[in-house]
C-alpha cells in the first residue's frame, strides 16, 4: 500500500476542518497509453484499498478485473484504520492520537478524498467505477460529483440513500459498543468487546436464516450448550477485533446513515438519480436482507441508462463477495 499526503486543509461537509489528511491506496497494473483503462474499485465497511485482495474471484490475477488489462486502483476510506486518517491518527493540535474526537465524517467526504487522489495519480478518466454495499454508496455520489469523467458503473447490494432498517442496524451495532466499559477509552482497544458484539449483530443481517439454518445447525439434538451458530458469531467477532478498531467502526457506521444523494441536491432523490447518465449495472441479491431488491429496483426505475440483473445466492447480503462467477458473467457482458 501507498500513502497520499494531502498537506492542505480537508474541509468536511459538516464543516469540521483536518490540517491535511493521508488516503492509504493500491494500484494494481498500469494506465495505458490512452490512459483509458482505470478500474476504481470502492470498498466497503471494513475491507480495504485492495480489491485483489478482498474480492478475489472478481478482482486480480485471472479474474475479470486483471491488472494485465486494467488499471485497477482502491483506496481506503477516511475514518478506515487502514492507512487513510482516522480516529487512530494523530492529531497535528494535540501531537496524539484523535479517538472520540476525531470528527464526524460522510460518504461525501470520502469522495472528495478519492478526487483528490484521482488528481494525484493524473487519473482524467474512469473507465469503471465499481462498490458492493457501502462502496456502492461511494461509486453513487462520485458518479453525481463528477458526472463527466466516469464512463460506466457496476454497483451490487446498494443504495442511494441508508434506509431506515439500515440505520437502526447500525444504531443497535453502536449501542453494543457503547456498552463497553472501555468504550471512550484514549487506547487503541477502547471497545472492543462491544466491536465483538456489534459484528455479530452485523453477521446475521449478512447472512440470513436459511444459510445458519444450513450451516450452523447442530446435529446432536442432545446438546444444551456450546452450539454451532454461537460458536461462528464468538469466531466472526474475534476475527474483526483482531484487525480492525471499534472507533473506526462507530464512525463508518454514522457515516452510512448520512448516506442521502439527495442532500444539498434539492433533497429529491429521484430528480438526482436521473441526472446520472453513465451505462449502470446493477446487481440485487433474491436474498440479501440488508440492502433488499426493493432498493435496486427502485434505482433501476429511476436512472436513465441503468440494466438491473437479479441474481440468487444462499449468501444474503454476503453474495456480493462471495458470489464473483455470476457476477462475472454480467459484468463480462456489461463492459
Amino acid at each position: 500500500m501507498q500513502i497520499f499526503e494531502y498537506k492542505q486543509d480537508f474541509k468536511l461537509e459538516n464543516g469540521s476542518v483536518l490540517k491535511g489528511i493521508e488516503i492509504g491506496y493500491q494500484v494494481h497494473g498500469s494506465m495505458n497509453a490512452a490512459k483509458d483503462n482505470v478500474v476504481w474499485v470502492c470498498h466497503a465497511l471494513t475491507a480495504n484499498a485492495d480489491a485483489a485482495d478482498w474480492w478475489k474471484g472478481l478482482v486480480g490475477n485471472g479474474s475479470l478485473i486483471n491488472p494485465d488489462e486494467y488499471c485497477i486502483v482502491g483506496a481506503n476510506i477516511l475514518g478506515s484504520c487502514y492507512g487513510s486518517t482516522g480516529p487512530l491518527s494523530t492529531n497535528p493540535a494535540t501531537g496524539e492520537p484523535y479517538y472520540s474526537s476525531f470528527p464526524s465524517v460522510t460518504i461525501r467526504d470520502m469522495v472528495e478524498a478519492h478526487i483528490l487522489l484521482r488528481k494525484y495519480l493524473g487519473i482524467a478518466k474512469i473507465h469503471l467505477l465499481m462498490g458492493g454495499s457501502m462502496g456502492g454508496y461511494q461509486v453513487l455520489e462520485w458518479a453525481v460529483m463528477e458526472k463527466e469523467l466516469i464512463e460506466k458503473v457496476f454497483l451490487i447490494a446498494t443504495s442511494p440513500s441508508e434506509s431506515a432498517w439500515g440505520v437502526a442496524v447500525h444504531t443497535a451495532q453502536r449501542l453494543a459498543i457503547e456498552a463497553d466499559g472501555t468504550w471512550l477509552d484514549r487506547s487503541p482497544s477502547a471497545g472492543a468487546k462491544g466491536l465483538k458484539a456489534a459484528r455479530a449483530i452485523g453477521m446475521l443481517t449478512y447472512r440470513n436464516y436459511g444459510t445458519f439454518q444450513e450451516k450452523q445447525t447442530d446435529p446432536d439434538p442432545e446438546k444444551i450448550d456450546n452450539f454451532k451458530a454461537s460458536s461462528y458469531l464468538n469466531y466472526q467477532g474475534d476475527k474483526l477485533v483482531n484487525r480492525f478498531n471499534a472507533y473506526s467502526y462507530w464512525l463508518l457506521t454514522k457515516a452510512m446513515d448520512s448516506h442521502h444523494l439527495g442532500r444539498g441536491r434539492g433533497g429529491d432523490l429521484i430528480k438526482v438519480l436521473e441526472s446520472i447518465s453513465q451505462p449502470m449495472l446493477i446487481i440485487g441479491i433474491h436474498s440479501d436482507i440488508l440492502c433488499p431488491l426493493d432498493e435496486q429496483r427502485f434505482m433501476a426505475a429511476h436512472l436513465p441508462n441503468a440494466h438491473l440483473v437479479e441474481i440468487d445466492s444462499a449468501y444474503g447480503h454476503d453474495g456480493f463477495i462471495i458470489e464473483t462467477a455470476q457476477i462475472t458473467e454480467h459484468l463480462k457482458e456489461f463492459i
